[in-house]
């Protein structure tokens, strides 16, 4: 199956945010795809017993996003970045719902390198979780390009276009972002 154009998503979005009920309809085919490819990223970072399937994943993710009426949508990759951050509020709310995430002594390696190849299905969310809140606190702008890279699988360009700055800031962001994480998730 081809990819949307990203103008005919945008112009979807904007309709949609404009009041049109319609545009949503014919919105959800031309992103459902994309939206099962974000949540196989998160799933495959989860544990293999894991028991919310990706369907699932989309559906309530995308429910939470159709809430966000006052979304000013700029791009498709807006759009994707925060089914990402709602997809992972999704898993984070359903791991302590379930109480599935359990306190360890093991330190976990986190390498934020190899994405979205690389899985971490011991990685503890609720920490994770926890820790990009702190980064979101005293840099706001972090938290979202983690979210952005690590949880939507966005490349370091898309990133940089959702968040309006120049590939060279988010190059240096990342770089940061990865260091301050993996240093917390051994120590804290």
């Amino acid at each position: 199956m081809t990819q949307a154009p990203e103008n005919d998503i945008t112009r979807l979005l904007l309709a949609w945010s404009g009041g049109d009920e319609a545009a949503l309809d014919r919105l959800l085919p031309l992103v459902y795809n994309e939206l099962r490819r974000i949540a196989e990223i998160h799933l495959s970072r989860e544990r293999s017993s894991h028991t919310l399937q990706r369907t699932a994943l989309v559906h309530e993710a995308f429910l939470r996003l159709v809430d966000q009426r006052s979304v000013s949508w700029q791009s498709r990759a807006h759009f994707f970045g925060l089914a990402s951050r709602m997809m992972r509020r999704v898993l984070v709310d359903y791991a302590r719902r379930r109480g599935a995430v359990k306190r360890s002594s093991e330190q976990v390696h986190l390498d934020l390198d190899d994405l979205p190849a690389e899985t971490h299905s011991d990685l503890d969310f609720e920490k994770f979780d926890r820790l990009l809140g702190q980064l979101g606190a005293a840099e706001p702008r972090s938290e979202q390009l983690v979210e952005l890279r690590f949880f939507g699988g966005l490349s370091i360009e898309e990133a940089a276009s959702v968040l309006g700055i120049s590939v060279a800031t988010v190059k240096r962001d990342w770089v940061v972002a990865r260091a301050w994480l993996q240093r917390e998730m051994q120590t804290t």
